[in-house]
């Protein structure tokens, strides 16, 4: 079935289109809530919850971009909901299915593996979590992120600011990635005497 043939069925509530558009991006929205949830149960919920948007909103969806784009924006605001609602704030993530993360922030190395930065940043405080995973990974603005968590845009980009930081230590300390400049370490020291 094509993409839109699917979209055609699912405005028409047709159960066996709702399941196959479900099946092609369940997983990849699932990758999306594992970032955001406490534990694998809670992504899952995450994930029917943003489902149930997905098809009371469908008829919204106007075909500028791509669908896939515009279920991911209804899974994240869903998650953010969710977690303003219940302000229950864990730091636990089952990493085995937090797969297809694609960071485009440049501090963060490439060669540094998915789980391995979805491990890392599961031990930031939630707050920073939440804004490094909306900003650096998911590509919303501060403004947006302001908007969305209703804190100011300045308070974003300072969490931001301390996430990275934050994030970039526990990679060194964890040995993901070598701290910045410590091939230079020593010629400082050298030349402080």
């Amino acid at each position: 079935m094509t993409e839109e043939a699917l979209l055609h069925g699912c405005l028409k509530n047709d159960a066996s289109a709702q399941r196959e558009l479900y099946n092609k991006y369940s997983s990849k929205m699932l990758a999306v809530c594992y970032r955001y949830a406490h534990n694998r149960e809670d992504a899952e919920d995450m994930l029917q919850e943003g489902f149930i948007k997905v098809f009371l909103q469908i008829h919204t969806f106007e075909n500028r971009g791509a669908f896939e784009g515009w279920v991911r924006r209804i899974i994240v605001h869903t998650c953010i909901n969710i977690l303003k609602k219940n302000k229950k704030f864990n730091d636990s993530v089952d990493i085995i299915h937090a797969t297809g993360l694609q960071v485009r922030e440049e501090s963060i190395p490439a060669i540094v593996q998915a789980k391995q930065v979805v491990e890392c940043i599961r031990l930031l405080p939630i707050g920073y979590r939440t804004v490094l995973n909306l900003y650096a990974i998911e590509g919303y603005s501060h403004r947006e992120i302001s908007k969305m968590l209703d804190i100011e845009e300045s308070t974003s980009r300072s969490q931001y600011t301390r996430a990275k930081s934050m994030l970039e230590d526990i990679l060194v300390k964890k040995r993901i990635m070598q701290k910045p400049k410590q091939e230079y370490d020593w010629l400082i020291a050298v030349n402080q005497r």
